[in-house]
């Protein structure tokens, strides 16, 4: 884990409230694993005391760390005014991330709004090809699906409202997958804890191994406050684990959904 002050190459907005901010970390991007995360502290915001976790997107080979987020609080509203050239206070890579993607199996992403944006790495240093699944409520809500569609990945798309893809939820293209590939998927999960409850729940029913990218407030970043505990089953012993340190990301099996 490392802490830095570091330079915001850029912070451009995407669509829709989301934004894409890179950072020159060169020290970072060699370690990095997919479903890491940093924390950030947003400069010249006294009133901003806590960092703020955001899960990497890119870890490029030029040093640049990407990370990709909506504007939903005071703090990513105010990451969003921040301008290319700004110092900032940098701490990461954090937590542990998916495992490598087993070869004997078909990976299969499976992603709520700007969760997909933890997935990428997944898919670009994963051996095979699989399939991404991507949610949203609306068009506007789906992001990134060019960069995996570019890396030889199976894209499907579903939206609440029908504007893009399949109408409802990605739990309804995912059974259909399973049914097709059924203990030979490997999952990945990230998104909301509707859908990763929804995910884990399948995964289980068909004897498919889930790996489940947990969001908890995190306060620190490093396990020492435990405002992100979450009860986990360890050999079939009930215990609390950090979700920063000791996650993010869980196998479906032993979480203990509440």
């Amino acid at each position: 884990m490392l802490l830095e002050k570091v330079t915001i190459q850029y912070n451009d907005p995407v669509q829709s409230g989301y934004v894409l901010m890179a950072l020159y970390v060169p020290d970072m991007t060699g370690v990095v694993r997919p479903g890491q995360f940093v924390h950030l502290r947003i400069p010249n915001r006294p009133d901003l005391v806590l960092r703020r976790p955001f899960s990497i997107y890119r870890a490029d080979e030029n040093g640049v760390l990407s990370v990709l987020y909506k504007k939903v609080g005071e703090g990513t509203r105010g990451m969003a005014t921040l301008k290319a050239g700004t110092t900032m206070d940098v701490m990461g890579p954090l937590g542990n991330g998916y495992p490598d993607v087993a070869v004997h199996k078909t990976p299969v992403l499976v992603a709520g709004g700007y969760g997909v944006a933890a997935l990428y790495l997944v898919a670009k240093r994963s051996p095979k090809k699989g399939i991404l699944i991507a949610g949203g409520r609306t068009a506007d809500d789906m992001l990134c699906l060019d960069e995996f569609a570019s890396l030889g990945w199976d894209v499907r798309v579903t939206t609440d409202d029908g504007s893009m893809g399949t109408k409802g939820f990605v739990t309804q293209v995912l059974d259909g997958v399973l049914q097709e590939y059924g203990d030979k998927a490997e999952l990945f999960a990230c998104g909301p804890e509707g859908m990763l409850k929804a995910v884990s729940e399948r995964g289980m029913q068909w004897g498919a191994t889930a790996w489940i990218s947990l969001d908890h407030h995190m306060a620190c970043g490093v396990g020492a406050c435990l405002a992100c505990v979450q009860k986990i089953n360890y050999d079939g012993q009930e215990k609390l684990a950090r979700v920063c340190k000791d996650g993010p990301v869980f196998e479906c099996r032993t979480i203990v959904w509440e």
